[in-house]
């Protein structure tokens, strides 16, 4: 379904229509998103670190981010926008990142102008490459892909550093090198979210929840990478943990009933059952 979803993508992006892309790390999280209606899903660096036991600091390596590209396309039909941190080198190695993300089944991937070790976006400390350093991971990443339709996406974390000149003077070159899509990260108020919507004249990704929805789709934004579901789901994982140790017991939390049939369901049980009669009668 790789193709597929990448010209599905590239249909998402020729609509007037902002595309939400709630984060996932794991294929349960992307199948609910499937179920529950959303056209694409994004795949998070910092959940997919996280749920190996780091935090988002460039500790994982291409091979980890590949094998979870690969495991979360091939459970769901929608696109997978997908976090390539910083190309993992130079461009030559940005060149194999993009082929691996490619044949692992990514729609779109995003690559970030940060020094290595990266950063979370949202961390202080950040640091960013010169812009002429960036420029040609820009363009390896363009004359990587095999299929036409993998959305290349430059991200720049010059905010934080540098301040808007920069980073609108990095988006636009970003743009000219070929990137179909341009990405600043680590938008922390509504006045960094007025000047990231002037930059609309571009094709413009937006990470954060700063505002509802319907308000930012009115800004002109063409995804946003949604992370709320991602701090929704620790919080009631710590909860029913926190509560399973004080009580003794979780509220909501047994076994059987609707809730376990639909998680079943979910994951393809009745599909496996049959499968397996057909072959085994």
């Amino acid at each position: 379904m790789s193709a597929e979803s990448r010209a599905r993508l590239r249909e998402l992006l020729a609509q007037k229509k902002m595309t939400v892309a709630p984060f996932v790390f794991d294929c349960l999280q992307a199948k609910l998103a499937e179920q529950a209606g959303f056209e694409a899903i994004y795949m998070t660096g910092f959940g997919t670190s996280a749920a190996r036991g780091f935090p988002d600091l460039g500790l994982l390596t291409m091979t980890e981010m590949v094998a979870n590209v690969r495991a979360i396309a091939s459970a769901v039909k929608i696109p997978v926008i997908c976090d390539a941190d910083t190309g993992y080198g130079n461009p030559m190695n940005v060149w194999r990142t993009v082929h691996e993300y490619e044949e692992a089944g990514a729609a779109a991937m995003h690559i970030e102008d940060q020094v290595f070790p990266k950063r979370c976006g949202f961390l202080a400390g950040k640091q960013v490459i010169p812009m002429d350093e960036m420029l040609p991971k820009v363009r390896a990443a363009c004359d990587a892909r095999r299929d036409r339709n993998l959305v290349i996406i430059a991200r720049t974390d010059a905010l934080a550093v540098n301040g808007w000149e920069d980073v609108m003077r990095r988006c636009r070159a970003y743009r000219e090198a070929g990137a179909d899509m341009v990405f600043v990260d680590g938008i922390r108020t509504r006045d960094d979210l007025a000047n990231y919507a002037k930059l609309t004249d571009l094709p413009v990704l937006y990470n954060g929840a700063i505002l509802p929805v319907a308000e930012l789709a009115q800004l002109g934004f063409k995804i946003n990478i949604h992370p709320a579901t991602m701090m929704v789901a620790f919080e009631s994982m710590r909860s029913a943990l926190r509560e399973l140790k004080s009580t003794g017991a979780v509220t909501g939390g047994r076994l059987g009933g609707g809730m376990f049939d639909d998680f079943v369901n979910l994951m393809g049980a009745p599909e496996m059952d049959a499968l397996g009669k057909k072959y085994n009668d």
